[in-house]
């Protein structure tokens, strides 16, 4: 159950954020690509994807928080991510800031990091299932740069 509820959280936020963004795919399809850049149709199966691990991450660091201390501190971690991820899409596409958007994610990429040192502390394995997320928010970074950079 707990595992159902956390993956269904975050599957919630991202297919909240995906409702708030609904003309993604046309602002997405109209800039300027930098090389490397996926079709848009891989972003909603990637976050998607990563969206499940998160919540299997979370809910195995939640099934801890008897057995260790710093396990509320982590989901806490953990939840304050989740809405930065949350916010960067409305700062990319709906205000097409895409400087600030680029510095939001350089947030959001220093909380994955924060949250999978934490998480490493209690359960390895719930960070090794986010380092996918971290590689792809990498990746996300860079694509977000070279945006701001050929849309200027």
């Amino acid at each position: 159950k707990t595992y159902i509820i956390s993956i269904l959280i975050a599957l919630g936020v991202n297919g909240l954020s995906a409702l708030f963004t609904k003309n993604s795919f046309e602002i997405y399809k109209n800039l300027n690509q930098p090389p490397l850049a996926p079709p848009m149709i891989v972003f909603p199966i990637v976050w998607g994807i990563l969206f499940i691990l998160m919540g299997i991450s979370s809910a195995i660091i939640y099934t801890k928080r008897d057995e260790n201390n710093e396990a509320d501190g982590a989901l806490r971690i953990y939840g304050f991510q989740l809405a930065v991820n949350f916010f960067w899409s409305i700062i990319f596409f709906n205000m097409q800031a895409y400087l600030f958007a680029f510095l939001w994610l350089l947030m959001l990429w220093a909380l994955i990091i924060i949250m999978i040192v934490q998480f490493y502390k209690i359960s390895h394995t719930a960070a090794y299932l986010q380092i996918p997320y971290f590689l792809w928010v990498t990746f996300a970074g860079y694509l977000n740069l070279m945006i701001y950079i050929l849309n200027r």
